[in-house]
């Protein structure tokens, strides 16, 4: 057990705010001091920990760090006032509504000089660690494509943002950091089908700095969860499945070439795969962990707000991409009535 306690706050008790409470109700060398919510806690969700309407009310209760799991259109608010009094912060993703309004997130906990992180959870899942150590350690050799699909159904705790900026900016973030390359060009689409005021699916490719292709596919529409997330490479390609935290690798084979035209063709087949057995930690758990060794002073990987503007930064491009359609004359737009009038 650590000796010195940090105390935490939690700002928003929604669906991922109860997540937090529970897990900072019981994280070794922390004490969830209290909580603040406007509409208070009906379902017990606190653990115990007061709960008060405002800022200065938390604030009065003595923090050294907060989690912020209120509305994103509320997290610039929020953040700025935490910086201002000193108290370093885990922002949930996306780190804020624009990306104007995460770059004065940065610079207020750069400015006051308070360790500060976005909770991009996917990171943390024990598939994708377990891919970016592969990846960095070169299994793969280069890496060619990433390709993500990320859907489900409408989840009513979101009314905000669309599914670029809550479900997508989990790709956008985790395929930076995996291949350790920056976002280049993005092209996208979406579409609104949901009668929500915000689009809720979206295809997107785009070329990162390194040369690597990269798609998602996301969407609130869908009645199948999938969690999908596929690494290409010149020596295979890694899969993994953050729903079940799985990780496999489909090996490229070797096939003889009797065929003399072809012999010079060098191309892949199936080869071995392997799904690796690795330690399955819960990934809230093992972010708030990380957060709270920061905090203290140790050396840890947390995403920080510089990692979550650019990731805001490419979502905004993709949003910006979707408004800027190119749209081909269609060589019959009316192929029925084609139709009709050739016969009459």
């Amino acid at each position: 057990m650590s000796t010195h306690i940090l105390r935490a706050g939690l700002i928003g008790l929604g669906a991922m705010g109860r997540h937090h409470a529970r897990v900072l109700s019981s994280l070794d060398g922390v004490a969830l001091v209290g909580v603040m919510d406007p509409a208070g806690d009906p379902a017990g969700a606190s653990r115990g920990a007061p709960v008060v309407a405002t800022l200065p009310e938390l604030f009065a209760l003595g923090l050294d760090y907060a989690v912020v799991a209120c509305p994103t259109a509320l997290h610039e608010e929020i953040g700025l006032g935490l910086a201002e009094h000193g108290v370093s912060a885990l922002i949930e993703k996306p780190l804020a509504h624009s990306a104007a309004a995460a770059r004065r997130l940065v610079d207020a906990f750069d400015q006051a000089g308070l360790v500060a992180g976005v909770g991009h959870i996917e990171r943390f899942n024990p598939a994708l660690q377990s891919l970016q150590s592969r990846l960095e350690a070169g299994e793969l050799g280069e890496v060619f494509q990433a390709v993500t699909r990320r859907q489900g159904p409408f989840p009513h705790r979101i009314a905000d943002v669309g599914v670029v900026k809550d479900l997508a900016t989990h790709d956008i973030d985790l395929i930076g950091w995996l291949t350790g390359s920056e976002y280049a060009t993005v092209t996208a689409r979406t579409v609104s089908k949901s009668g929500h005021p915000h689009e809720d699916m979206v295809a997107v490719v785009g070329d990162l700095a390194d040369g690597t292709m990269v798609s998602h596919l996301v969407n609130w529409l869908s009645p199948l969860k999938e969690r999908f997330t596929a690494i290409t490479g010149e020596r295979g390609c890694f899969i993994a499945d953050t729903l079940t935290a799985d990780l496999t690798f489909h090996a490229n084979g070797a096939v003889p070439m009797e065929w003399e035209a072809l012999s010079a063709f060098r191309g892949v087949s199936e080869g071995d795969m392997v799904r690796y057995a690795i330690p399955k930690r819960e990934p809230l758990l093992v972010e708030h962990e990380r957060f709270r060794d920061a905090v203290g002073g140790k050396a840890t990987d947390i995403v920080t707000l510089s990692q979550g503007l650019r990731t805001v930064e490419v979502a905004e491009a993709v949003l910006d991409s979707a408004r800027r359609r190119v749209s081909l004359p269609l060589r019959n737009p009316h192929p029925d009535l084609a139709v009709v009038t050739q016969r009459s």
